[in-house]
């Protein structure tokens, strides 16, 4: 499974310089946050596979025609998927967190991940702490997504919000000690899942609303 994840900033490959070449051989796109909405929904419009979302620090809006991944699961073609958007708290804002605060939405979380038996891939805006963080406060990360990792094991763990240029140490890839690549995907990435270590016999979780919206889209 070829999975593009997008984060930060407009890719004009994808948006001014747009080519239906672009997306061949894409088989699921995910938005990790602080991207403009005008873009997201550009994106969403023209791909014919599922778009997921989560919201960045500075983000207030979700964008039409995605599906949004806050906070929940969801399972495509076998592929188990849980996400949490937002930051670390440094001013006042929707989408920014206490440490105990984003403690609470992993404990829900971990609910439903414990419902599909695990996860495949997890999707963040913030990184886990220790792992491409920054010292400001802005850019830490959270300590409690460790939990995850270390009980869920995941394949994969992706985020955003240090963008590569913030950093001489930056790091594209990362690998946890439960066994988790982790990847920032700020800007653009495109990396591959082996369909053999999917769960195909898994089916999709979805809702009406994101039924419809797949409907369209094959139309």
């Amino acid at each position: 499974m070829q999975i593009l994840a997008l984060a930060d900033n407009v890719d004009q490959t994808l948006y001014e310089y747009y080519q239906p070449s672009r997306l061949e051989g894409i088989d699921l796109i995910i938005c990790c946050g602080d991207l403009p909405v005008y873009y997201v929904e550009f994106i969403a419009t023209l791909a014919r596979v599922p778009v997921l979302y989560i919201p960045g620090n500075h983000d207030s809006q979700t964008p039409k025609g995605v599906i949004s991944l806050d906070g929940t699961t969801y399972v495509y073609r076998g592929l188990r998927i849980a996400g949490l958007g937002g930051s670390i708290k440094y001013r006042e804002h929707e989408n920014m967190y206490t440490e105990a605060q984003m403690a609470r939405r992993v404990a829900k979380l971990s609910k439903k991940i414990a419902k599909l038996g695990g996860i495949d891939l997890f999707v963040t805006h913030s990184p886990v702490a220790g792992y491409g963080d920054l010292e400001d406060l802005p850019h830490r990360g959270f300590a409690c997504f460790a939990s995850i990792l270390d009980q869920y094991h995941p394949l994969y763990m992706i985020h955003g919000h240090v963008h590569p240029e913030y950093s001489y140490r930056f790091k594209r890839y990362q690998y946890y000690p439960s066994g988790t690549t982790i990847i920032n995907v700020a800007n653009k990435r495109q990396f591959e899942i082996d369909d053999a270590r999917l769960h195909p016999t898994l089916p999709a979780k979805s809702s009406k609303w994101q039924q419809f919206v797949s409907w369209v889209r094959g139309k």
